[in-house]
């Protein structure tokens, strides 16, 4: 795993944010709560482009939206990103972690094609 592409990037992207932060004397407002925060206000900001569209593919937002959509997807990821760092996650691993829970609860023979939640069609 320490050859992982993957790894390299969100180290990366972290030390991006890192830097960031650090040229602009930040840190001291990086509390995880604070992070955690921000990152709800994003992901809403987010959301808010696919408000009262059918389904929000990229011909129904069209090519200026698609730029504030990435652009708001960025400052997801750099939230998420600093919200590990401070937390001392390593998010690869989590969602590694995760996706081994994600299996035994959502079997793939037994969901496939159902959108209920795991709990909706345990029997």
């Amino acid at each position: 795993m320490a050859n992982d592409p993957a790894l390299g990037d969100l180290a990366q992207l972290r030390d991006i944010v890192r830097q960031f932060v650090d040229e602009r004397d930040w840190d001291q407002f990086h509390s995880p709560k604070n992070l955690a925060a921000a990152l709800t206000v994003e992901a809403a900001e987010l959301l808010e482009h696919f408000q009262w569209l059918h389904n929000g593919r990229p011909e129904e937002l069209g090519p200026a939206k698609l730029v504030e959509v990435r652009h708001e997807m960025a400052d997801v990821l750099v939230y998420l990103v600093r919200l590990a760092d401070k937390l001392d996650v390593d998010l690869l691993g989590a969602v590694q972690e995760k996706m081994v829970l994600n299996r035994a609860k959502y079997p793939a023979e037994q969901v496939r094609g159902d959108a209920r939640k795991y709990h909706e069609y345990k029997s």
